[in-house]
């Protein structure tokens, strides 16, 4: 069992590695008056971690709107 952790890390990490050197370009946002310049890696990195705190967010407002009822 904890041989195919490990093995599962490692195949993880070595994804991760394929997936940020494959898309290691610079991109530029714009976003109103600002502009910033960032590696589309970073930028979908970004773009998942807001999901992921937006889905988690709404997930918790209905839970506790549940509740209450």
């Amino acid at each position: 069992m904890q041989h195919s952790k490990l093995i599962l890390g490692i195949v993880l990490l070595l994804l991760l590695a394929v997936f940020t050197v494959q898309n290691a370009s610079v991109v530029t946002i714009s976003f109103l008056f600002w502009k910033f310049s960032i590696s589309r890696a970073l930028m979908i990195f970004f773009v998942l971690a807001i999901g992921i705190m937006i889905g988690l967010l709404i997930a918790t407002f209905l839970r506790t709107h549940r509740q209450a009822e």
